[in-house]
């Protein structure tokens, strides 16, 4: 009964949101459990009925934000592009906007340091670059490339958005302040496709 008292009165949703600002803001080793639930007004002992550690935690916001930022990337190719964009044109934009417009996501997501975290982060980023790979190929092949420039291709660009993203993160800017820079970045890097 008190077990499921907790669980209505503190959601999932509302610990990952709170761990994802403390980590962000204060850094993961420096956040506990305890810190948690006292940044929530809750014992630290009431996040252990969602998560059994730390680091299960942290794996939960990992995962979350690949989540939506493989649907970005999904959707990005299932509508339109913008005027004068192809919809890979479309998929790196939309990859930079979130990592200039999400920089501490971002940076939890791809930057991460930390040996114990990036273990848990490398399988998200293959599955993440998997996605972007698989799509860009899929437009290759519809456009007629020939098949050595499938291989290459994807990780060409991906890298290249996440070094325009890597610059541009330091100065704690918005993807708006940017955007013709990347729009620029992007042309140039397309331009063969």
């Amino acid at each position: 009964m008190a077990r499921r008292a907790v669980e209505q009165e503190l959601s999932r949703e509302r610990i990952l949101e709170a761990a994802r600002h403390l980590f962000i803001t204060k850094g993961y080793r420096a956040i506990s459990m305890r810190s948690i639930g006292q940044h929530l007004g809750y014992s630290h002992g009431s996040l252990y009925y969602h998560f059994k550690e730390k680091a299960e935690l942290f794996y939960a916001i990992v995962v979350e934000d690949f989540n939506y930022v493989a649907a970005l990337l999904s959707q990005a190719m299932n509508n339109p592009p913008e005027e004068g964009m192809t919809r890979v044109e479309q998929l790196i934009m939309e990859f930079i906007r979130f990592g200039l417009d999400h920089p501490y996501q971002y940076e939890i997501m791809f930057m991460i340091r930390d040996e114990e975290l990036l273990a848990y982060c490398r399988a998200e980023q293959g599955r993440c670059y998997d996605l972007f790979a698989s799509i860009v190929r899929r437009h290759m092949k519809e456009e007629g490339f020939v098949h050595g420039d499938w291989q290459s291709m994807p990780l060409t660009l991906f890298l290249s958005a996440h070094g325009f993203i890597s610059y541009y993160i330091q100065d704690k800017v918005s993807f708006e302040d940017v955007k013709a820079e990347a729009v620029s970045h992007i042309k140039v890097l397309c331009r063969n496709l």
